[in-house]
């Protein structure tokens, strides 16, 4: 997309790649282009009307065709301003070209979150072709599997030594790693930044597609206007935060939230944020 603007990808399960969509324009993207099998394009565009549909063509089994989808992928990124990638993406080889073709290009940020990181983690040496301005965004789980394929060791569950874990794979990586947990870290691998406000209604499945989104939303926004991607990553993990507070203190509520209302407490906190 172009400056304030977004853009995101995903597979056979839509909803995530639509819900992403959606907070990046809730985060004041102008535009976003949702990018799916065509198959299922359709039904992303039902959840996300606002966004505007590009297809990947689809072989016989239904798999994305990596060839055809690396062509899509460049010229997108010739009018993009940022890609979030992974949100319902699926593992499969078709899904790796995709991922693989956002992270080899050197120009554009990207979000890479849930698929786009067990893609990453499932080749060996997968960090020597992550050339891209990157932010990745993991919860424990996948957290483990990347550090464990780049030789890190530390504990992401341990209080006493995740912020040392996520700050030793973002420098092993050379990008900013967001490890999402109920005290979320982020670190480029010189800062180490946490988020320590626990909020129960951030359980709810669907959640982690709208910080990838609001991320996402935010570099396109601000990357190059002056805020580098640790900065962007900490105001969309606070800005996600923020809304869920506002969600719990407009019902009273630390659980029941779904996150298609979380949504919607997103763009009156980035407001609030500018400010």
């Amino acid at each position: 997309v172009r400056p304030g603007e977004s853009g995101g990808g995903g597979s056979y399960m839509v909803g995530g790649a639509a819900m992403a969509a959606l907070a990046s324009l809730r985060a004041g993207a102008g535009l976003v282009k949702l990018v799916l099998p065509e198959p299922v394009l359709a039904a992303g565009l039902a959840i996300a009307a606002s966004a505007t549909g590009v297809p990947l063509s689809v072989d016989e089994h239904g798999d994305v065709i990596g060839h055809r989808a690396a062509a899509v992928i460049d010229e997108l990124m010739g009018v993009v301003s940022c890609v979030a990638v992974g949100p319902g993406l699926g593992v499969s080889a078709g899904a790796s070209a995709v991922v693989f073709r956002c992270c080899v290009q050197e120009a554009v940020p990207v979000v890479l979150d849930a698929d786009a990181l067990n893609n990453l983690s499932a080749h060996a040496e997968f960090h020597r072709d992550l050339r891209a301005p990157a932010i990745l965004t993991p919860h424990v789980g996948e957290f483990r599997r990347l550090a464990e394929a780049v030789g890190v060791k530390a504990d992401p569950v341990d209080e006493s030594s995740r912020g040392v874990a996520c700050g030793e794979v973002a420098r092993r990586l050379g990008c900013v790693v967001v490890l999402k947990s109920s005290a979320t870290v982020v670190s480029d691998g010189l800062r180490v930044w946490v988020h320590d406000e626990p909020n129960a209604a951030l359980a709810t499945a669907g959640t982690g597609d709208v910080l990838c989104g609001v991320i996402a939303g935010l570099v396109a926004q601000h990357f190059r206007g002056g805020l580098g991607l640790y900065e962007c990553a900490r105001a969309g993990v606070a800005a996600h935060g923020l809304a869920a507070r506002a969600w719990s203190e407009r019902h009273r509520a630390h659980g029941g939230m779904l996150a298609m209302e979380l949504l919607e407490e997103v763009p009156g906190v980035v407001e609030r944020m500018r400010g």
